[in-house]
């Protein structure tokens, strides 16, 4: 009985011990990576995306610490959470209201974006990989815009009239018309 005892101690010690590990991790990797908001309501549209920005510190982004044409989770920590509460048209494709991942395959010229309905706990599944693809809704290809300047840190805005999700870090960007379905 004394051994049970002193074993549920020690298992709830070490329950403790890795919760707080875990928001201590959580909190170092927030503080260089904060975790933005950006909340769209104009028009009928009702758009909320959810991304940590990480900062340039000097590095090569886009086909460097990004490299090109591989999947990025278009953001840093978790994945990019993109909510619409109406139905939106991607390219010629319906996003119906719901909530997505958001996933990028940059390369130097263009950019495919992918709106995906998986659920990934901190940008990737448990076996290291990233997005898993049959759960892509919709993805449209964009070109890619040169900024005039330096965007430090990761950027997602939206900018109206009409709608445009823009992706925007270094000198690099990329808008995705955002249409409303009829």
């Amino acid at each position: 009985m004394k051994f049970l005892k002193w074993l549920a101690i020690v298992v709830i010690g070490l329950v403790v011990i890795a919760f707080v590990g875990y928001k201590v991790m959580i909190s170092q990797t927030k503080k260089h990576s904060p975790q933005e908001t950006v909340v769209y309501n104009q028009d009928g549209y009702d758009v909320e995306i959810v991304y940590c920005r990480p900062f340039k510190k000097e590095r090569d982004i886009f086909g460097g610490l990004v490299p090109y044409g591989e999947v990025w989770r278009t953001g840093a920590n978790e994945a990019t959470t993109f909510v619409t509460g109406t139905d939106l048209v991607i390219g010629d494709q319906t996003l119906p209201a719901g909530e997505y991942t958001l996933w990028t395959i940059p390369g130097p010229k263009k950019w495919e974006v992918i709106f995906n309905n998986g659920e990934y706990g901190w940008g990737v599944t448990f076996d290291g990989a990233a997005r898993i693809a049959e759960y892509d809704v919709a993805s449209i290809t964009v070109p890619v815009q040169r900024n005039f300047k330096v965007l430090e840190q990761f950027t997602i805005e939206i900018d109206h009239d009409p709608p445009l999700l823009m992706l925007g870090w270094d000198f690099t960007r990329v808008d995705v018309p955002l249409g409303k379905s009829k």
